[in-house]
């Protein structure tokens, strides 16, 4: 069974684990499906805007699709809750990335 396989049959025990949703998106990102990957990222956030990892490695897909307005996008609103968290951190990869778009 694959990786992306035993964190569906996760995702359907818990449908809004956005640790597993996430996880589902990495996968798609991997494997290149950015449009697929996009829609988890996307369910992560929607079921916890807090996981501000979600937002770095949308905005990086998005990114690498040529999306850069939806990518700049994607990291201001990452940016506005690592400030809101106070996630030093993430504060600093989030605007590293939207610095060198």
């Amino acid at each position: 069974m694959s990786r992306l396989e035993k964190l569906s049959k996760l995702l359907n025990a818990d449908p809004n684990d956005a640790f597993v949703l996430y996880g589902i998106a990495q996968e798609h990102a991997k494997a290149g499906d950015h449009k697929e990957a996009c829609e988890f990222y996307d369910r992560c956030l929607a079921s916890d805007p807090t996981y501000l990892y979600a937002y770095y490695h949308k905005a990086v897909v998005q990114r690498d699709e040529n999306e850069t307005a939806a990518a700049e996008k994607t990291l201001n609103d990452g940016i506005a809750r690592a400030k809101t968290a106070g996630d030093a951190k993430a504060l600093s990869e989030l605007s590293s990335l939207l610095d060198s778009l």
